[in-house]
Order: structure tokens, then C-alpha cells, then sequence
């Protein structure tokens, strides 16, 4: 019944809403990064991108980017397991999947092109991603291993960092409460003088939990420095540290004590950038680290374990693009990508006594080199070709080529098609670490084949895509006629399906967004829906803002044999008190769904917080 009034009042907005004058034009087609490295009008790419920009991040006042790219970008999805907090190791959440690929190490997220994942275990690692760094989010979706190497295979999530390109300083504040003991809490910094700016922000938030046993805290830092050498030429420096504490309850039905984790993670880079109009490119260095120390905990009745799990992981490396113009219409892309990565690993038993266990003590090196030519000919066609060569210090050498093709019906529309490789070389944790270990796996491998039709207008867009997907080579572990299990490259997949978006703004007051993904597996994959459908409204009059957002999940996979389906509403409230201060409140699940997303991990019902922001 209450999706049901919903649906009406939904329905019935348009006819009271309509008369005033829209005062913006949106037929300007979007400038992103991600998919070239170099800033280029994503009408003019053939891949397929979404990008949520900050004021879409923020308008929920999520901490996590997370569950506003669940929301906003078709064919995405990540798993959750609380009110905060994804954690890492056994009962982990977070889990990102595009189009049904991404488990594990299968998907790259990416701070300002520079990849961000643990060095022993391949993953990303989503309680590390927070709004208040973010200016945009890019998501690519559809292999990007031909600029970003491995682990790019179903695609990319590349976060770009704030800015501030005028002189003076802004300061924001964001402070709320709510159910289960939760709070939250971030401020940000971004100043201009003359030639040099700075960016800095701080956050922190914590949960009892909605279970026993389900508490977070985490707090985070993240600073950016930039100074204009000339006209031509940028130096940037950034870094951030995140701390956590994330408890897992475990399973309903198999409760865990203990099983805690402290996991530090930080990294740090330096860019050197150029940029001449008809040539521009980068040099950064990078250096990205982790620290987990995790206790696995125990079952009611049983016994605390004898040790704990810890590791120091590593990722250095070195990213080089130019990108030139010799002619009109055409641009040619070079880079070369370095990374040494690895790390140790061992088990550190509790009685002082017992030597530590070393589970892995290793590290590896992967070298890419590519080039991409993009031709426009005449205003209406455009044609896009790349390889890169990637060579990895245990997997050896892989060829990864892209190729596809723009048309431009008229100034407002693009149809694209493109066909496209991505990659995963075997991780350190695969091929060194536990029982199933196996040093001679090979490359998982994808193939993508995608047509997509856009088109602008003055009031939104529309936008539509049909993909097919194989992939093969897949790591598996499978059991041994010894008894033994063993990680062994035997999987495949085909996927197919379609995704439709668009956004539109009814009058000055009040716009739409909606979304819609339809994913056929051949196999069932855990953590990906059927389908995914997200319809928003955004309000806004005077002082006052409301953000409403509709999302239905239907046949998600959360095991091998059971399937979810589930809708859920969100609504979130402000009004401007001052120009400098306002007040919130949110709302999240409001029709108390019953559901889940990873098996054994009931979410809460409904859940509120309210708070106040400052902007000085």
C-alpha cells in the first residue's frame, strides 16, 4: 500500500508542476578524463560513461560515494551489509559489479587516474572512498584495460578530487545523528592565492550497528596542493590516510564473536602536467599502502582463535601520457604505466610465544605500454582505435586491443559502437596465499561488445545501450582427485542486456532522473540483480530542497541458489536557515523492507538522521 501512494503521488506531479520556464541549457555534452586520461567531450568517445558530480554525491549527505553510484549509474551494483562500514576479510560488503563482473579484483577504482586497490589481495577497498574528496565520479562501464591494464576488466570507478580555480578560500561543514547511534561528520577546506591552491578535509563516522556485534568507526584525511609553474605547466601533490574499525556479526543463522579488523590505508602521489592546447599530458608518481590486522573470530560456544591475520601491502608506481593533435580533427594518445606492487602477510599467534606463520613475503612488477588514435572526419563521424602491450613479472605478456566508432546524426545525438578486451592478471593471493594456491594461473580474459544511442536536449538527455559480454579463462578453485583444493583458470560467462537513463527538468523547480538495467547471465553470479530501476526527484524552492529516490532490485543473486528482490525508498529533507547554515533530515528504507544483499546480512529497516551544514 505504501508503494502504491507512492507511485501516484509520483505520478501526479507533473500536473501541477508544469508552466514555469527552465532557465539552464544542458545540450553541452560533458567533458570527462576517464577513458582517454587527457579531458575530452564524452560525446565524442565511444565507450560508455556516467559521470555523478559532487552536488549528486552530497545531496544525501552520504559520507560513502557508494550507495549514490548504486543509484545513479545503470549496471552497477555493490553489496551492503549494515547502516556503515564495508570491512574487508571474511563477511566483507562493498562488493562493486558492472554488468555482473567485478568480483574480487575484476573492477578498477581509480583517485585521479591512479589505481587503488591492496596489493596482496587485488581488491578495491570501498570504506576508503568518501564524498568529501570527490569533485566528480566517472564510471566507465565496459573493459578500460587498454589505458588502465589489469584489473580494469569490466570496467572503471574514477574518482577526481575537489578543485578550486578562483582565488579566496570555502569552507564546509557537515554534521548529523541518527538511528542505531550513528554519527557522522566531515569538513572541508579549499583555498586559491595567486598561483597556489589547497584543498583539505577531514571526516569521521561511527554506528553501533543495527546487529550485535556490528559496529564502525572510521576516521579519514585528505589534503591536495597544486602550484601554476606557468601558463603550460602544473605541479600537484595529494594525500590521504583512512583508519577503521569495522566488526562483523556474521551470518544470522552462524553468529560470529571477535571477528574484528584495524585496517590503515593511505597513499600519496606527485603530478607534473602540460598542457598547450594542440598537446597536453601528465607525469605521476604514486605510492599506496595498506595495514590490516584481523581477528577472524569465533562461533557461540566456540573457542577465540590462537591468532591473529596481519599484512603490510605496497603499490608504487609511475604513470606517463602525451596526448597530441598533429592535424585537424585528430588526437593520438601514448603512455606508459609502471607498478611494483606485493607485499607480506603472516599469522601472529596470541601467546607471545608461538612463532609467527609468514603466509606470503612477495612482490611482482607490471609494465603497459599503449597508444590510441582518435580521427574526427568531417562534424558527423568519428572513428577510435588503441592496443596496449602489457607485460606482468609471473603472468608474462598480453595484447589488448579497442576499436570503435562515433556518429553524430546531429549535434545533440551520438551513436556508438565499440568492441573491446579487458584483462585480470592473476593476484598475489591466488597464486601464493592459503591452500589453494596455485603459481602457473594465467589472465582472466573479456570481450565486449556494445552499441549505445544519446541524445541531448535543452531540458536532459536520454540514453540507451545493448552489450553483449564474454568472458573465459576464469579463475576457480576446484577440488583435487588428491583431496586438494586448487585455483585453476576453467570459468566462463556470457552476459547480455541493456541500459536505459535519462534525467529532465521539469520546470526551475522540480527534475527527474531515472535508470534502468537488464542483465541476462548464462551463469548466475552472486552479487549482480536481473534488473536494477532508480527513479529520483529532486525539489527545490526558495530555501528549501527535497531529494526523493525509488529503487527497485529484482532477481538478485545472493547465493548460488536464493534471489532477492526488494524496493526501497530514500528521502532527504534541508532548509537553508542562513546563507550559511542549514539543517537536514533523512530518511533511508522508509518502507521497511525486509532484505538483503549479501547472504546471511539482514539490512535494517528504516533508518533517520538529521544534521546541520555549514558553508563559509
Amino acid at each position: 500500500m505504501k508503494r502504491n501512494l507512492f507511485f501516484v503521488a509520483l505520478a501526479a506531479m507533473p500536473a501541477f508542476l508544469m508552466g514555469e520556464e527552465f532557465p539552464k541549457d544542458s545540450t553541452m555534452a560533458q567533458i570527462v578524463v576517464t577513458g582517454t586520461r587527457n579531458e575530452t567531450a564524452a560525446s565524442s568517445l565511444p565507450v560508455s560513461l556516467t559521470v555523478v558530480n559532487h552536488e549528486k554525491l552530497q545531496e544525501n549527505s552520504r559520507l560513502s560515494i557508494l550507495p549514490t553510484l548504486t543509484e545513479q549509474v545503470p549496471g552497477l551494483f555493490s553489496t551492503s551489509r549494515g547502516v556503515l562500514g564495508y570491512g574487508v576479510s571474511t563477511g566483507a560488503a562493498g562488493n562493486i559489479k558492472i554488468r555482473g563482473v567485478g568480483s574480487g579484483a575484476q573492477l578498477l577504482v581509480l583517485v585521479d587516474g591512479q589505481p587503488q586497490y591492496a596489493g596482496l589481495m587485488g581488491h578495491p577497498i570501498p570504506d576508503a572512498y568518501q564524498t568529501m574528496m570527490a569533485e566528480r565520479v566517472e564510471v566507465l562501464r565496459g573493459p578500460a584495460s587498454l589505458y588502465y591494464g589489469s584489473n580494469a576488466m569490466a570496467g572503471v570507478v574514477n574518482i577526481v578530487t575537489r578543485q578550486m580555480k578562483q582565488d579566496g578560500q570555502k569552507t564546509d561543514i557537515q554534521l548529523g545523528g541518527g538511528s542505531y547511534g550513528t554519527l557522522q561528520g566531515e569538513a572541508v577546506n579549499r583555498a586559491r592565492i595567486g598561483r597556489f591552491s589547497s584543498i583539505v578535509g577531514i571526516s569521521y563516522q561511527r554506528t553501533d550497528g543495527h546487529r550485535a556485534n556490528s559496529n564502525f568507526e572510521q576516521e579519514a584525511g585528505f589534503v591536495k596542493l597544486g602550484y601554476d609553474l606557468s601558463e603550460n605547466w602544473q605541479l600537484t601533490a595529494d594525500a590521504n590516510l583512512t583508519h577503521f574499525n569495522a566488526s562483523n556479526p556474521g551470518p544470522a543463522n552462524a553468529p560470529l564473536i571477535d571477528n574484528d579488523s584495524k585496517i590503515t590505508r593511505g597513499l600519496a602521489s606527485f603530478s607534473v602536467l602540460n598542457n598547450y592546447g594542440k598537446t597536453n599530458g601528465s607525469l605521476r608518481g604514486y605510492y599506496d599502502w595498506g595495514r590490516h590486522n584481523i581477528d577472524d573470530g569465533y562461533g557461540i560456544g566456540g573457542t577465540p582463535r590462537a591468532y591473529h591475520y596481519l599484512h603490510n601491502d605496497h603499490i608504487a608506481g609511475i604513470t606517463w601520457y602525451q596526448s597530441a593533435s598533429f592535424f585537424e580533427g585528430n588526437r593520438v594518445t601514448v603512455g606508459l604505466d609502471w607498478q611494483h606492487f606485493g607485499g607480506e602477510a603472516w599469522n601472529r599467534f596470541n601467546d607471545g610465544v608461538t612463532p609467527s606463520a609468514t603466509l606470503a613475503d612477495t612482490t611482482q612488477n607490471e609494465v603497459g605500454a599503449y597508444v590510441d588514435f582518435r580521427q574526427e572526419i568531417c562534424s558527423w563521424f568519428s572513428f577510435d582505435a588503441g592496443v596496449r602491450l602489457d607485460w606482468h613479472s609471473q603472468a608474462g605478456t598480453e595484447l589488448v586491443p579497442q576499436g570503435g566508432v562515433t556518429f553524430h546524426p546531429s549535434s545533440s545525438s551520438d551513436l556508438k559502437a565499440i568492441v573491446s578486451k579487458g584483462f585480470r592478471n592473476p593476484i598475489i593471493r591466488e597464486m601464493y596465499m592459503f591452500p589453494p594456491h596455485n603459481p602457473n594461473l594465467e589472465p582472466e580474459r573479456m570481450t565486449n561488445y556494445e552499441l549505445s544511442y544519446a541524445q541531448r536536449f535543452q531540458r536532459g538527455h536520454l540514453g540507451a545501450n545493448l552489450f553483449l559480454i564474454k568472458g573465459d579463462n576464469l579463475i576457480n578453485t576446484v577440488m583435487q582427485a588428491t583431496g586438494r583444493p586448487l585455483n585453476v583458470n576453467t570459468g566462463s560467462f556470457t552476459n547480455h542486456g541493456f541500459e536505459l537513463s535519462g534525467d529532465y527538468q521539469l520546470t526551475s523547480h522540480w527534475g527527474l532522473n531515472a535508470n534502468y538495467s537488464y542483465l541476462h547471465m548464462k551463469k548466475a553470479i552472486e552479487g549482480a540483480p536481473e534488473g536494477k530501476f532508480y527513479l529520483g526527484a529532486n525539489y527545490t524552492c526558495g530555501r528549501f530542497a527535497l531529494v526523493m529516490g525509488l529503487q527497485h532490485i529484482s532477481g538478485l543473486h545472493i547465493s548460488a541458489t536464493e534471489k532477492e528482490d526488494f524496493t526501497l525508498l530514500n528521502a532527504t529533507a534541508s532548509y537553508r536557515i542562513l546563507p550559511e547554515l542549514a539543517v537536514y533530515v533523512k530518511g533511508d528504507n522508509l518502507l521497511a523492507e525486509r532484505y538483503q544483499t549479501y547472504a546471511g546480512f539482514p539490512m535494517p529497516k528504516a533508518t533517520f538522521m538529521g544534521g546541520v551544514r555549514v558553508n563559509l
